[in-house]
């Protein structure tokens, strides 16, 4: 976890002071989530709407997302489905504008969308399959993100929620693509947070843990795992997030399975963390 302090320099002691004064920025009405048709995003959809959101669904599939906007409509909450690849950038100007017509201001988004690569090393990596899953998952969120803040900033403000994993902290020796997209996540997150947090942006990298999904079964590092993460976790993050409940960890990493919002709450009332704490640094040498 991204929790070592920064190598050599002295960090800004900005951040937490300014948060502490900052304004207030009303709970989420309307989110939108993107691959949001199976897995983790049709959970943090439906998860949403039960709590009381709107919601707009973004994937490729548009039988599985007609599907989910109608549960969410059977919770009484209004959804639109929009079929598009989150790295066609024309695509995805559509379906934001698509949602805010008929849903209102977006002021919840969820990059959620993304896949990983074959688990091989890299020399024996396919070329166009690698940069494939940069795409997915490194330019996708940067386009949705693109579409979407610049609303949010106008109004006053919004959350922007990036579905990360412990992956973006770490080495590893296969599936070198979802790594680099991870880490990479990791600087979108944390760009919104010093760009926007004084103009009511509040941006948050949140690992799932290691839920049961497609992608999960598939991969062979999971092939023996018996202990899981269960999604409800995530999404009651989620939800604490659209809520407001977390603002003052803007700019952090949260991992469900680990964190709660109680745990979370907690340790804010112990004081300010150090900066660097739950944020993607370098460790210095010792002394």
């Amino acid at each position: 976890m991204p929790e070592t302090s920064a190598g050599g320099a002295q960090l800004p002691a900005r951040d937490l002071r300014a948060d502490a004064t900052a304004a207030a920025v009303p709970p989420a009405r309307t989110a939108l989530v993107t691959g949001a048709s199976r897995g983790i995003g049709r959970s943090l959809a439906v998860g949403l709407a039960r709590a009381g959101l709107d919601v707009g669904v973004l994937a490729r599939d548009g039988d599985r997302l007609a599907e989910v906007a109608r549960e969410i409509e059977g919770l009484g909450r209004r959804a639109v489905a929009v079929v598009a690849d989150v790295t066609d950038a024309a695509a995805v100007d559509t379906a934001v504008a698509d949602v805010e017509e008929r849903l209102g201001p977006i002021d919840l988004l969820v990059n959620n969308a993304g896949r990983i690569d074959t688990e091989v090393p890299l020399w024996e990596a396919d070329r166009e399959e690698w940069w494939s899953v940069m795409e997915t998952n490194v330019r996708g969120p940067f386009l949705l993100a693109r579409a979407v803040v610049p609303g949010m900033l106008a109004r006053g403000g919004g959350r922007v929620v990036n579905l990360n994993s412990g992956a973006g902290t770490r080495d590893s020796a296969d599936a070198t693509a979802y790594y680099a997209s991870k880490t990479a996540l990791f600087r979108i997150g944390g760009a919104l947070h010093e760009a926007g947090f004084d103009r009511g942006l509040r941006a948050f990298e949140l690992a799932p843990g290691v839920v049961v999904t497609d992608m999960t079964r598939s991969m062979r590092s999971h092939e023996n795992r018996t202990e899981w993460t269960d999604v409800a976790e995530v999404v009651e993050l989620a939800v604490m997030i659209a809520r407001g409940g977390l603002d003052e960890l803007s700019g952090r990493y949260l991992r469900a399975g680990t964190d709660t919002p109680a745990s979370l709450r907690f340790q804010l009332g112990l004081g300010e963390p150090d900066d660097a704490v739950r944020r993607l640094r370098v460790a210095d040498w010792p002394g």
